[in-house]
């Protein structure tokens, strides 16, 4: 009989933490942004300002084009894979910039990151500088899987799972005969 009680408060406490577990949600909203009939890729994915990139497709039937607010627009004719196009000199170091490949009424999306420093293969454009600024880092904030959690959810889940186990541990330890039968 005693075996039945433990068994009855374990499984009690088990379904107190699975119902203030997080729930993991799959959502199909567009947010990904990379599933498209045809393939398509930016490279390098991290350049300095002034860089050269290579922007290539494969799979698509027609012209695909190529924009992003970094370049001007690349166009690769269908039956062509890729291009190479130059990026802007005044482009922001550490940005990151999204490239949209179309092909018919199709896109797709990827990004592009401005790293700092020089181009290995720079483009001369008159009447911009050739020094590109030094970045000084980044602005850190809230981050690792405390950021989208607050006290008052940490302290609600914890009150349940305390009430739960006690609940749990007074149940087991009731005496058979306290119930009437």
């Amino acid at each position: 009989m005693r075996a039945i009680r433990v068994a009855s408060a374990a499984l009690l406490g088990m379904t107190a933490l699975t119902l203030t577990a997080p729930a993991a949600v799959a959502r199909n909203d567009g947010s990904d942004r990379n599933i498209t009939s045809f393939g398509f890729n930016v490279s390098p994915t991290t350049i300095a300002a002034g860089g050269r990139v290579t922007l290539s497709v494969n799979g698509c039937d027609s012209d695909t084009k190529v924009s992003s607010g970094v370049f001007d627009t690349v166009t690769i004719p269908k039956g062509q894979t890729s291009a190479t196009t130059t990026v802007d000199w005044d482009a922001k170091p550490g940005a990151m910039y999204e490239v949209t490949f179309q092909c018919g009424k199709e896109s797709g999306h990827t990004d592009l990151t401005i790293a700092t420093g020089h181009p290995t293969n720079p483009t001369h454009v008159p009447g911009h500088p050739t020094h590109v600024p030094v970045h000084r880092g980044v602005k850190a904030g809230v981050g690792g899987t405390a950021g989208g959690f607050d006290l008052g959810e940490i302290g609600l889940g914890a009150a349940l799972i305390v009430g739960s186990v006690g609940a749990a541990y007074y149940w087991s330890r009731r005496r058979t005969g306290e119930h009437g039968g």
